[in-house]
């Protein structure tokens, strides 16, 4: 079972949130909360696989709740479900750990699939939303960083649209502990610990070519 964590400050939203989620028999609903200060407290009790979380909130700001629960709970993955798609608010969200990024009018079969995927650590991002965060990257300075060979710039872009170390392989012909093996050699190189941050400091230190 993957346990999930609701956060909110519209009880509406977080019913309607677990009522989507609730048919999923992997997917459990441990709890919820309807503040970032409220979240980090959850996640210290429950210890779920997965936050869902929403980003502007009166009682405390989702992105601060991110960092905070990305740096102490390193089991827990941070899934970003918004109304905002601007490219700064994604732009934070990555920044400050999050695994992943949604809207609020996502499928409820899409929105169960990346739950599964944040759950394992993988990038949860939508082309569209991948393309706005290139472009808020591109937007920053990029200082000088490690070089990439052209097989990992390729990997990790691929990494980037949201492909599965098994989907990578097949669009480059390469097994999946292949792929793995390149992920892993990107993110010594860039001194990440995780696909969404290796595609965050690629896209801003100019290694990875925008979309």
């Amino acid at each position: 079972m993957i346990r999930v964590l609701l956060v909110d400050d519209h009880p509406v939203v977080r019913e309607g949130i677990r009522g989507m989620l609730s048919a999923e028999a992997d997917l459990d609903i441990v709890g919820d909360a309807a503040s970032g200060p409220e979240a980090l407290a959850r996640v210290a009790e429950l210890s779920p696989d997965v936050v869902l979380m929403d980003l502007r909130m009166p009682g405390g700001d989702g992105v601060a709740a991110t960092e905070r629960i990305t740096a102490d709970h390193p089991g827990t993955h941070v899934l970003v479900l918004t109304t905002y798609d601007t490219d700064t608010d994604i732009l934070r969200a990555v920044e400050a750990g999050a695994t992943g990024y949604l809207l609020k009018d996502t499928p409820r079969a899409e929105l169960a699939e990346a739950v599964r995927a944040a759950a394992r650590g993988e990038t949860v991002l939508t082309g569209r939303l991948a393309g706005k965060l290139v472009t808020g990257m591109r937007n920053r300075s990029a200082p000088v960083g490690p070089a990439l060979s052209p097989r990992e710039v390729e990997v990790l872009r691929l990494a980037a649209e949201g492909a599965t170390n098994a989907a990578i392989g097949r669009a480059l012909h390469i097994s999946p502990t292949t792929v793995k093996t390149h992920l892993m050699r990107v993110y010594e190189k860039l001194g990440v610990g995780d696909r969404t941050a290796a595609v965050s400091r690629a896209i801003r230190q100019g290694l990875l070519p925008g979309s």
